[in-house]
């Protein structure tokens, strides 16, 4: 599947986007290794807290339905800009989709590629974790 494709997709689950609060819409879609296109967007709640990411629901699903390995996520918004994902988004990314593209858009024509390192330099991991125990 292509770059392009999988955003056109990212549009799509836009469509599903419950967000009242900030009227800012992101969809979001991600690859499986499988072929299979997981969709997710944001949904937000009036105590903020109980809100998730577009990023973070298509992940959820995927990993919820058995999946563990990922080639992409493509990820759009609705501002006048390309839309990358928030600090809680890359922090859920570095762990699970440690090779994926991530891919930022604001359209089919404007976007860019990203490893998570690049956006999340340092990000604290599982073997921090172990690290941790000892």
């Amino acid at each position: 599947m292509t770059d392009v494709e999988l955003i056109k997709m990212a549009f799509k689950a836009r469509e599903n986007s419950y967000s009242p609060y900030s009227n800012y819409k992101v969809g979001a879609a991600l690859l499986a290794k499988s072929g299979k296109v997981y969709l997710g967007a944001n949904i937000e709640n009036c105590a903020y807290g109980p809100s998730n990411c577009a990023e973070r629901s298509a992940i959820f699903s995927a990993l919820s339905n058995g999946e563990r390995e990922f080639e992409k996520l493509a990820i759009v918004g609705t501002s006048d800009d390309i839309c990358y994902p928030c600090g809680v988004c890359r922090q859920v990314i570095a762990e699970l989709l440690p090779t994926a593209d991530i891919i930022c858009a604001k359209d089919e024509n404007k976007y860019e590629v990203h490893k998570i390192g690049d956006l999340l330099p340092h990000a604290f991991s599982p073997k921090d974790v172990e690290c941790a125990r000892k």
